[in-house]
C-alpha cells in the first residue's frame, strides 16, 4: 500500500503583505531611534523578525547614502564660505589701510 500526496490543498493560500517604504521607514525607527530589540519592534508590528532586520539594513544603507551627499555638500559650502570670508579680510585690511 503506498500513500499518494494530495496535491489539492484545502487551506487557503496566504497572500503576500506589502507595506509601504514610510511603514518600514517608521519600523526600522523603533529599533534605531527608539531602543527597542529587533525581536520585540517584530512581534508587535506582527512582521517577522528577519524582515525588519532586512530592511534594516536596507534603509541604513540609504541613509548612509544621503549623509555622504550631505557631508559632500556641507564641504563645498563650507569651502566657498572660508573663500569669501577671506576675500572680505583683504577688503578690510585694504580699506583701513587706505584710511591712514
Amino acid at each position: 500500500m503506498s500513500k499518494q500526496k494530495s496535491t489539492n490543498r484545502t487551506a487557503a493560500k496566504r497572500t503576500r503583505r506589502t507595506f509601504s517604504d514610510e511603514y518600514k521607514i517608521e519600523a526600522v525607527k523603533m529599533v534605531t531611534e527608539q531602543g527597542y530589540k529587533v525581536t520585540e519592534a517584530a512581534r508587535q508590528l506582527g512582521i517577522g523578525s528577519n524582515t525588519l532586520q532586512r530592511w534594516k539594513g536596507q534603509f541604513s544603507s540609504r541613509e548612509k547614502d544621503s549623509d555622504s551627499e550631505e557631508v559632500k555638500r556641507l564641504r563645498a559650502e563650507n569651502k566657498r564660505l572660508r573663500m569669501e570670508r577671506e576675500i572680505l579680510k583683504k577688503a578690510a585690511a585694504f580699506f583701513a589701510s587706505e584710511k591712514n
